[in-house]
This record gives structure tokens, sequence and C-alpha cells, in this order.
């Protein structure tokens, strides 16, 4: 990158970071600390959750899922409208009336401490390792792409976050949430606007979305009911809103972005501003990817995204191989080119076979890199897409302003998670099991045990590798977690006859049922003879009805015995 781009880059994660620093200075007292006074107004919360979902792997790994197979994973959010208006009815007034500082806190008034406990630690558990994820995830793109080494990448984001989320704890996530989603806007309509401008150059815009369309790129939904495929209506509506319900109503790294809220009524609206953007954001951030699919279409991509990669077999015994693959996918692009300039109907004719000879040539390059004894440390190569297209088509200091939504989105969703693992350590065990602690002591240990986390998640960032598809990766952790604690919860709101203990064990035995189910499931599958493999996102709805049955199973045989 020119030296301008890292001012703008390093300029722009400093500013944040002081200001956030600054704006939240003073905080004495564990109200302010944890729950900002409960002062947070609407259009606050409704940008601190969408900046705490929305990571750097959104912005990393999406696109690449937008320009490999289209809107197809915009389904993943069908349920996420319907989660929001449950959330807002029947959630947030119970959370506001008790004035809690964790969503654990509930049930142990429901339930009993142990209960409590559990599901205080399962967050801990999946937060704490996705809190790695999210600082790990953009660091190892950036390292390869950038020349920089991956620790250094990791230790910048990690300790900018460390820093203001310690400082200045709820009030500091929500303030910095706000520059962060500006940045996050700013580039990505700029890369939007660069993106037609280029294409424009070459074709129409009715022939843009028939190259994008063509490609199958614009299908976004499939009504088909496969429950062993990842996305589709069915899992988006269905199993997608048990995990949104979960993540937005049990999962305390959102939870404390909205119990800080003025009312229940400034609550609700920013939930309700989430219900309606957060869909619409989506497909926005999916289409960049569809975009940069028909530039590479018309502007000669790389043949493989990878740089390492096409480094490390070049320099091998396989580089003639390499080339020889290399040259065959650019006579293919130019044949492609040819045709939709000069002739779009010949070029739908013949897309899908097109599309099967790139897609045979790609399998045969991955292939011979994998021959050549290179070890990815992305597996997926379109997570590399959308990047790569920043870094070798867009101006300077336009460049500087997307590294910048990259590390601005890591920064702000690791922040969130850093405050919620804080606050649930202090809340739920340290003051709770330890009921002398004085609040002025609290707010110290708040501080102290965030910074805790914080290490931790920096050093799970140097040391995870080989994760698959990055969104996914965060993705299939929390679904592995979400659907028994939601279970917990909903058994705590609807089912009024089960008491602490039979809930407390339905929980720990459909946790482990289903992280069975998920490591194990072809060695199970091939034990019964049958296919037990499903899309993950239908491991939340496994794992609600697992708590259900089994706490109704165990509250039976604890009456009767």
């Amino acid at each position: 990158m020119h030296w301008f781009d890292w001012f703008v880059l390093f300029g722009t994660l400093v500013f944040i970071t002081l200001y956030g620093i600054y704006k939240t200075r003073g905080a004495k007292n564990q109200e302010t600390y944890l729950a900002s006074d409960r002062s947070t107004p609407w259009w606050a919360i409704g940008l601190s959750i969408m900046a705490t979902q929305a990571s750097a792997i959104t912005f990393l790994s999406t696109p690449g899922l937008g320009y490999q197979k289209g809107l197809e994973f915009a389904q993943f959010y069908f349920g996420l409208p319907i989660a929001m208006i449950v959330i807002a009815l029947a959630f947030v007034p119970l959370y506001h009336k008790l004035k809690v500082y964790t969503a654990y806190e509930f049930l142990e008034s429901r339930f009993d401490l142990n209960t409590r406990l559990l599901t205080a630690f399962l967050f801990l558990v999946q937060r704490g390792l996705a809190a790695g994820i999210t600082i790990y995830a953009p660091s190892i793109i950036l390292s390869q792409l950038l020349g920089l080494p991956l620790y250094v990448n990791i230790l910048v984001i990690g300790t900018l976050v460390v820093l203001y989320t310690v400082s200045g704890g709820t009030r500091a996530v929500t303030q910095t949430h706000k520059q962060q989603m500006a940045v996050i806007f700013l580039g990505l309509f700029i890369a939007f606007g660069y993106l037609l401008y280029y294409i424009n150059q070459d074709i129409g815009s009715e022939q843009m979305w028939t190259v994008a369309d063509a490609g199958q790129r614009l299908t976004a939904i499939d009504w088909k009911f496969d429950i062993h495929k990842k996305y589709n209506i069915w899992s988006g509506l269905l199993a997608g809103t048990f995990l949104m319900l979960s993540y937005f109503g049990t999962d305390q790294s959102q939870v404390q972005r909205y119990i800080s809220g003025k009312s229940v009524k400034e609550i609700r609206t920013g939930l309700y501003f989430n219900a309606v953007l957060k869909i619409p954001m989506q497909f926005f951030i999916l289409f960049l990817g569809i975009l940069v699919f028909v530039f590479y279409q018309l502007n000669a991509p790389p043949s493989h995204f990878d740089d390492l990669a096409v480094e490390h077999v070049m320099q091998s015994e396989y580089a003639g191989r390499y080339e020889a693959i290399a040259e065959q996918k650019q006579a293919l692009f130019e044949e492609q080119r040819k045709l939709i300039t000069e002739d779009i109907e010949t070029y739908k004719q013949g897309q899908e076979q097109a599309e099967n000879e790139r897609l045979r040539l790609d399998t045969e390059l991955k292939k011979l890199i994998k021959e050549s004894g290179y070890q990815a440390q992305v597996e997926k190569e379109s997570d590399f897409v959308f990047i790569t297209f920043v870094l070798d088509h867009l101006p300077i200091g336009l460049i500087g302003l997307l590294m910048a939504v990259i590390f601005s989105a890591a920064m702000s969703s690791t922040a969130a998670e850093l405050n919620a693992l804080g606050t649930t350590t202090v809340v739920d065990f340290y003051e709770r099991l330890k009921p002398s602690a004085k609040i002025k002591k609290s707010v110290t240990a708040s501080k102290f045990i965030t910074a805790i986390w914080g290490l931790f998640a920096i050093g799970f960032a140097l040391v995870a590798q080989f994760l698959d598809s990055l969104v996914e990766a965060v993705n299939i952790l929390g679904s592995l977690f979400y659907g028994t604690v939601l279970g917990v919860f909903l058994v705590a709101f609807y089912a009024k006859r089960i008491k602490g203990r039979a809930v407390f064990y339905a929980a720990i035995l459909s946790e482990l049922v289903v992280l069975l189910l998920y490591f194990f499931d072809d060695q199970i599958g091939k034990a019964i003879g049958y296919n037990i493999s499903i899309g993950y996102l239908w491991y939340n709805i496994l794992g609600v009805i697992l708590v259900f049955i089994l706490a109704h199973i165990l509250q039976r045989s604890i009456r009767t015995a």
C-alpha cells in the first residue's frame, strides 16, 4: 500500500480509539461502566447492535460468498425480523423491569444458581473463542495481502480494542460503534460506486444484470426443503429464527447493547431498526460480491486469489503445469469477455458450459497447489476476493479507507464481545459468588477481567489455524451452543412447572448430544446406517427441542422418585 493509505488506516483507527477513551473517561460505578447509566437512545442501540454483529468477517467473507454463490447466503438472515419482534415483545420488558446487567441473572430467580452459572459458562466458552476468531479472521487475510506478519495485525486490532473497552466499558463500546459504522458504510458505498463505474465503462446496466443472472448469482431463495443443505428459505425462516432469538435474546454481547436503553420504547425501536435494515444490508454486501464477479468477467482476474499459494507453486516443480492451466483460464476469460461485449445472447446460452469449465480449471489449480505441499492458512479462496479487488483497483487513499473498514469492523465486534465477557464473569461469577465485593472494587474487577479476556482472545487468535469459510466459522460455533441456551430461556418463559434441577441436567445432556452429533456425525451415521448430517443452522432448533423434551422427562422423574 501507498504511505498515504497507511496514514488513512492508522489515523482512522487511532482516532476511534482515542475518541472512545476520551468520551467515556471517569466511569466510577457499576451502573455507568456496565450499563452506560441506562441512558442510550434508540438509534445508538440500533447502530451498536448492528456493529456487534457486523464483524470484519462480514466484510471479508460475505462478498466472497456473493462472488461465488450469489445471494444464497442472505437466507441465513430471514429469521432475524421475526426474532427481533419476539425479543422486543417478550424479552425486553422483563430485562428492563429487573434492571439486570446480564441475561443470566433472570435464570437464578426462575430456576436456581446452577442453571444461571451453566448458561453463563456456555456463553463464556463460545463467545470467548468467537472473540479470538473475530481477531484472527481478518488478521490472517490482511497479513498475506499487506505483507505484515500475522502477529502484528492481531496485536494491533487486539491492543486498540482492549484499550478503549477496558477504559470505558459499555459506553465506550457504544460510542465507538457510531464512528465505526460511519466508516464502514462510507467505505462500502465508495466501493460500490467504483464497481459500477468500472463495469459501466465496458457494458451498460442491462448487460450487467444479464451477466450476473447468467452466472446464477441473482437467485436469492431456494424453496426446496433439504435439512442437509446449509442455506434455503426453510433453514433461514425456521432454524435461523431460533439462532437469532438466542443470539439477540440470550447472548450477552447483544443483550448488553440494549439493556442500557432509556426505556422499553427506546430499546424496542432500536431492535426494530435492525429488523428493517439488517437484511437489506446483507443483500447489499452480497451484491458487492456479485458486482466483483461481473467486474472479473470483464477484467482479467488473478489465476488464484491466494498470492502466497501462487508464489509457492511457482517456486516448485509444478510451475509449468500451473502456468498451462492459468493460460487456459486466461483464454476462457478472453473468449467470454468478447461475447459479453459483442454478443450477449451467445454468452447467455453458453454461460453454464463456460462456468463448468472455469470450475474444472479452478479445481485443477487447487489440486495442483495442494500437491505442491502448500499449507493454506485460509481454506476458502473466496475470502480473498473482495479485498484483492480493493488493493488492485481502488485509488490511493480509498484503499486505506477500505482497510479501515475491515479493521473497524473487527474492533467493533471484538469490543462488544470483550465487554460482555467481562460483565458476565464479574456479575454472574465474581459478585454472585463473592457477595461482599464492593461496588468500586467491582468496577476495578470488571476492568481487570475484561483485560484478561482481551489477552485470551489475542492469544487464541495467535494460535488459531485452518478455519473454513470465515463467516461460517463463527456462525457454526454459535449454533452449537445457542440452541441449548435458548431452550433454557424458553422453558423459563413458557414451562412454569419445570424446576431448576430438571432444566439444569436437561441443558447438560442436550449440549452433549449436539456436540456429539456435530463432531461425530459420520461415525454415528455409519453405525446406524443413516445419514444424520444436517446443516448447522438446524442445531439451533435441535438444542431447543432437546432441552424441552429432556426437561419434561427429568421433571416427571424427579417428581415420581
